[in-house]
Formats: C-alpha cells, structure tokens, sequence
C-alpha cells in the first residue's frame, strides 16, 4: 500500500477566509522535521481587506511560506521588510527567538484580491535550536525547476535527484511543488526503511492521484516506504511533496517548538514580560513600525511529536 495514514486537516476560519492545517494533529505530530503545515485559502478580499497577522513570536523552528497567488509583506524584529509573491520562498530562521507580521500590503487591497498560499514550520536540530535569528528570501527564478512527463516541478526546498534548492536547511529535507497537465505524471523513486525518511503529499487541489488513487482535496498522505510512487493529475492540479529525516521529540505550543519543554515555558514568560513592556525584555524585539503584537493565549495546548502515530486502517 503506497498510504500508510491519510490526515484530514482542521479548518479555520480566520475571519474572512480559511486554513486547513494539517501538522500537527492527534494522529501525527511530523512528517520528518516538518512541525506544522498551513493551506491559506484561495482567499478572496473585497477592496480595503486582506491579511493581518499581527506581531508574534517564534523559538528554535523556521517558518518557510510559499505563494500560488496574491501577496504578503513581511515585516521582523531584524529590520526585515520584504514582500512575497508568488512563486518565491521567504525562509525564516527563529532560532533562539524572533518576532514578524505578516499582512496583505496596501497595493493588494486596492481591488478585490486573491490569496493561496502554504505556510509550513520546519523544526530545527538540536544544535541549531538556539543560533541566531535570520530571514532570507530567494525569487522564483533562484528555485530549480523543470517538467517531467507534463508535470512541472519546483523545488522549494532540500534536495531532489540532481537538484539542490538554494534556500539554506538544517537537516536533509525534501519540499517540491508540483503543478500538473492532463494525465501528466511525476515519479518519486521507493526508500527503504534503513534510510529513515519520512514523506508526505498534500493535495493543494483537485484532481490528484497517488499510484492510480484519487486522493481528495486538502488530505496529507503519509508515504509508504519500499514503494515507488507516481503522482497524478488533471490539468492545473497541485500538490506539494514534503519529506526528511525526524529529529527526534518536540514540543509545540502555539507558536513556540523546541526538543526541551523547559525552553517553552522560558519563551511564554519572555512573551509575556515583552507584551507588558518591550523595554523589559531581553530574548524579543520590536517589529518596527508595528504598534502592536498578538498576546500569549490563555487556553493553549502543548502537542508532543511522540504521540503514537494511527496507521492507516
């Protein structure tokens, strides 16, 4: 069986459109060093609207966002200020702690716009968890990408056959988007159990199979290892292929992930003394020209990644 879980995400409604998080869930917490996995929209905005994230914080985990449509303006506690556009990578490394906005920038909410976009966290290595903070952003034309059998390929991240991503990782990885013709195909090649590689797909839309099987809209399948897989699909389908090595227990709780449960309740305090006074804190900083920042929710709960994973039944 090609599938070993099938994971139906969560839908959020964040005021005026939708997300489907599919990591973490009850069932699986990671599909190798990949945390937390987010599909944001299409997401349709009537003039003067968009998207307000407001100032948050992150620890020992990178944030990579990646657009189909629309646009997003980045702004972080470095000096960072860099908008988004479709088919470019903004990777994010928290590292020992960084706050960031995001928010649809002015030019976007002057007409009715569209938004469709995957925000995914990748946790870091142990000995990586604490390095400094950085942001890098890398244009479409910076990404490998070819087509094979009528599917056309972009790697995002990690490596793939010949192909290596310019975006700088911290463990072996694997992050492809994959926009399909009709009855185009894409080949992933079997892994072995020894190799200890975890893959996944996502079908960001309609109209894609794994080995002959439709696979429906906004489900994660977790891949099966010693089986080659073909990929499928109708015209303009997508999906993304995630996949790495795991690293072993972490914790999330909202937006904080790291190997030491410890170091999640030191940055809940940093937040909270940060939303008191900024002037008082050591470990956040100031987005600058952001007046504002979300504060640490009450009724959060931590998920650990060694929660036993339900096969597929």
């Amino acid at each position: 069986m090609a599938i070993a879980q099938l994971i139906t995400p969560e839908k959020h409604d964040l005021g005026g459109f939708s997300v489907y998080r599919s990591l973490p869930q009850p069932a699986r917490a990671m599909v190798g060093p990949f945390i937390f996995f987010d599909h944001l929209g299409p997401a349709v905005f009537p003039p003067g609207k968009g998207v307000d994230v407001r100032p948050h914080p992150h620890i020992n985990l990178a944030t990579v966002t990646y657009l189909f449509e629309g646009s997003l303006l980045h702004r972080d506690s470095l000096g960072v200020v860099q908008e988004i556009l479709p088919g470019e990578v903004n990777w994010m490394t928290a590292g020992k702690g960084v706050v960031h906005s995001e928010r649809s920038p002015d030019h976007f909410r002057t007409s009715e716009s569209t938004l469709h976009a995957l925000q995914i966290w990748i946790a870091l290595p142990e000995n990586y968890e604490e390095i400094n903070p950085t942001f890098s952003h890398h244009p479409a034309t910076d990404l490998p990408q070819w087509t094979t059998t009528g599917t056309a390929a972009t790697l995002i991240a990690g490596d793939f056959q010949q192909y290596t991503s310019p975006v700088q990782t911290f463990s072996p990885m694997l992050y492809l988007s994959l926009l399909f013709t009709e009855n185009s195909q894409f080949q992933l090649p079997a892994i072995s159990e020894k190799e200890n590689i975890e893959r996944a797909v996502y079908s960001v839309t309609p109209g894609i199979s794994i080995n002959g099987n439709p696979l429906e809209p906004h489900q994660l399948a977790v891949l099966a290892p010693n089986e080659a897989i073909t990929l499928s699909g109708r015209a303009d389908a997508k999906c993304a292929v995630i996949g790495g090595k795991p690293l072993g227990r972490r914790t999330k709780y909202w937006n904080f992930v790291s190997s030491e449960p410890a170091r999640i309740e030191q940055a809940k305090k940093d937040w909270q003394t940060f939303t008191t006074d900024p002037s008082l804190s050591q470990r956040f900083h100031p987005v600058n020209g952001e007046t504002e920042c979300i504060p640490l929710p009450k009724n959060a709960k931590a998920i650990s990644s060694d929660t036993p994973v339900q096969p597929l039944s």
